[in-house]
């Protein structure tokens, strides 16, 4: 098909940062005063796209939640259609996404969406599978350089987050290593391995 294979996932983070170990005199427990007051987030979808013979490509979108009433908190099925479009103009050739089964993803909105894309192929994931997903490995990347930063701001937390993830967009050898953490064999079959004739 000379099409990429990309996986999507969603990940989220508030102000309140994640825990992370650090040095400390013996006896005093560093403390970190943060901002995590209200609902202020920002969600992250992000897609890693593997072919034969091209370096893998970590490509994302994001959206903050500011707790506004009526503001929606995180992605509908238009904004997937959205990065799924971007990414398609980036690789410049089909795609064969690979997701979850979140309700978003598997809505009667969604489905129509994809049909209206006759360059893009979906299949889900098992159940409850996230070690098959690369792009887990980029969010628990992600997070852990999170851990114990005091963020007083989402702009500020989104700046940080963009850039992280932009770091990892040129360590295509990362890319990789998260991709050979799934255990998955991404290598067409052999032509001498297939059998073409049935008695």
């Amino acid at each position: 098909m000379g099409a990429w294979l990309c996986f999507e996932d969603e990940a989220g983070q508030g102000l309140r940062p994640p825990k992370g170990r650090t040095w400390g005199r013996r006896g005093h427990t560093p403390l970190v005063q943060v901002t995590a007051a209200g609902t202020r987030r920002i969600s992250i979808a992000g897609l890693v796209c593997t072919r034969p013979d091209h370096s893998p490509r970590l490509i994302y979108r994001t959206h903050i939640h500011r707790g506004r009433k009526g503001e929606k908190k995180g992605f509908k099925e238009a904004d997937y259609a959205r990065l799924l479009d971007a990414a398609h103009q980036q690789l410049g050739a089909p795609i064969v996404l690979v997701w979850d089964n979140l309700n978003s993803h598997v809505s009667a909105a969604m489905h129509r969406l994809i049909a209206a894309r006759s360059w893009l192929t979906v299949y889900q994931l098992p159940p409850y599978a996230p070690e098959l997903n690369p792009v887990e490995a980029v969010w628990s990347h992600m997070k852990r350089s999170l851990a114990n930063l005091a963020k007083r701001t989402i702009e500020q937390l989104a700046r940080i987050v963009k850039n992280r993830l932009k770091r990892m967009q040129y360590r295509p050898g990362l890319l990789d290593g998260f991709i050979a953490k799934t255990g998955l064999d991404f290598e067409p079959p052999e032509d001498h391995d297939v059998d073409l004739h049935h008695p």
